[in-house]
């Protein structure tokens, strides 16, 4: 039996993050993947490098991969350095995979990366969110709730 799966992530140093995607997005479900990354990639993520802002997944031949997350050329890499902008396979269980592909399928839903990371064990992981597109009339009612959020939390602090 697999051992149960935590309900946070095991986050010790976030690399990248999305953070436009929780405005854009709302997210369904969250899912931990590894990435498959050459030598300089992991080098150029150590030092705080890489952006998935405009990055999404997809699947291909049963397979996931990370399309259009920005990982720059690793300083000291010679001839051995790596594309930026090149496809990186996402692992993970052929279950999940299936999982992802029929929501995606079935409900319109999208792959969108939230952040890029290093685990305790030191492994590059991305999570991965299930999510479906917010309309504009939900963007502005998102903003119109961080605000009253905001001035309720000035509210508090003023009266003690």
């Amino acid at each position: 039996m697999a051992r149960p799966k935590p309900s946070t992530f095991d986050k010790v140093k976030t690399v990248a993050e999305n953070r436009r995607a929780r405005f854009d997005y709302f997210i369904e479900d969250k899912f931990e993947a590894g990435i498959a990354l050459s030598g300089t990639e992991v080098k150029s993520l150590r030092f705080g490098e890489g952006s998935i802002a405009e990055s999404y997944a997809e699947v291909r031949g049963g397979e996931a991969f990370l399309v259009n997350a920005n990982i720059p050329e690793f300083s000291h890499g010679n001839r051995y350095n790596h594309e930026p902008k090149r496809p990186r396979k996402l692992l993970l269980h052929q279950r999940e995979i299936e999982k992802l592909v029929g929501a995606v399928e079935r409900k319109g839903m999208t792959m969108v990366p939230l952040s890029i990371y290093f685990n305790s064990r030191g492994r590059a992981k991305v999570e991965l969110a299930l999510a479906k597109g917010k309309q504009n009339h939900d963007k502005r009612a998102t903003i119109k709730d961080r605000d009253w959020q905001r001035d309720k939390a000035r509210l508090m602090r003023e009266r003690g």
